[in-house]
């Protein structure tokens, strides 16, 4: 059973038209995407966030399937796309709308995980969110960190790997951009249902259990101290999750609840770690010491 906390649903955001763009807070929008599963009958969602800069310029944070009526309203936006100054891809797994969004705006600098680059190499990327200098580009109007504990750069096995990704932060609208890491059931389909989860309910990925953190004793805890320390760095109140939605006010208050009553789980995910694997030692190409200092890019 997944890691769930059932959370009253307060001012929610509904996303019923995909395809939308949404204002969040002041400079923020999100748009809910489909991403069905299981013979396409379930729809767990994905989504992209727009976020202005106090230039003016756009930054696009993932990407999601245009029609003609995104595409309009982003052009309404962005100025035809010209106030877009970058595209960024925070999740080593979601490329799938990546390519048809560079047609139709190829002139935005584009910026991805280290998967982004080895995968879509004709896409030409400006930089690696692997570079912390990449990471910093953008602050104090926008901030950008990934989680300790868990493989960014070479997550392994790719078919079940998608815990961790780059989490952004936009102050000015107090909002919190996520991808797999965390999950906001806004409305639960009949499939997470079945796993316990309720209308509201905020949870860590479920492969958090098996190979979402690294296979180490440690590795929980450097999970969690790295959530600690991102809850007291950035007091966002709105969180926007590609699966499967958006909580808009009390979602910093939820996401610490939720932390706190995973500590048994951290403690069981250790304990199994060092009895399977005393000596610590990771798969072929993963990276141990990943933003496990007080500063994450030092």
């Amino acid at each position: 059973m997944p890691t769930v906390l059932y959370c009253q649903n307060l001012n929610p955001i509904q996303h019923s038209d995909k395809n939308e763009l949404h204002q969040i807070g002041s400079g923020f929008w999100n748009v809910r995407g489909r991403f069905k599963i299981l013979a396409k009958l379930v729809d767990i969602e994905t989504h992209m966030s727009f976020i202005q800069l106090h230039s003016g310029k756009f930054l696009v944070i993932d990407t999601i399937e245009l029609n003609d009526k995104l595409r309009q309203e982003i052009n309404h936006l962005t100025d035809n796309g010209d106030k877009i100054e970058a595209v960024i891809g925070t999740h080593p797994f979601h490329t799938l709308s990546f390519p048809a969004f560079y047609e139709s705006y190829p002139n935005a600098a584009y910026y991805g995980t280290p998967r982004h680059l080895r995968r879509l190499t004709h896409i030409p990327w400006i930089g690696n969110l692997h570079d912390c200098d990449v990471r910093k580009k953008w602050e104090p109007d926008v901030e950008l960190r990934f989680p300790a504990g868990a493989e960014f750069i070479n997550p392994q096995p790719e078919s079940s790997n998608h815990f961790s990704s780059v989490f952004v932060y936009h102050r000015a609208s107090a909002t919190l951009h996520v991808d797999d890491t965390i999950i906001y059931a806004e409305k639960s389909n009949f499939l997470l249902k079945l796993f316990g989860y309720k209308d509201g309910t905020m949870a860590f990925h479920p492969s958090i259990k098996n190979v979402g953190l690294h296979p180490t004793s440690d590795a929980p805890y450097l999970f969690r101290d790295w959530m600690r320390d991102m809850l007291n760095d950035w007091p966002f109140e709105n969180i926007c999750c590609a699966h499967m939605g958006v909580k808009k006010g009390g979602a910093h208050r939820d996401v610490f609840t939720l932390l706190v009553k995973a500590e048994r789980l951290f403690g069981k995910l250790s304990e199994r770690n060092r009895k399977r694997n005393p000596e610590g030692e990771l798969p072929t190409g993963n990276h141990h010491t990943m933003n496990i200092l007080e500063d994450e890019c030092g």
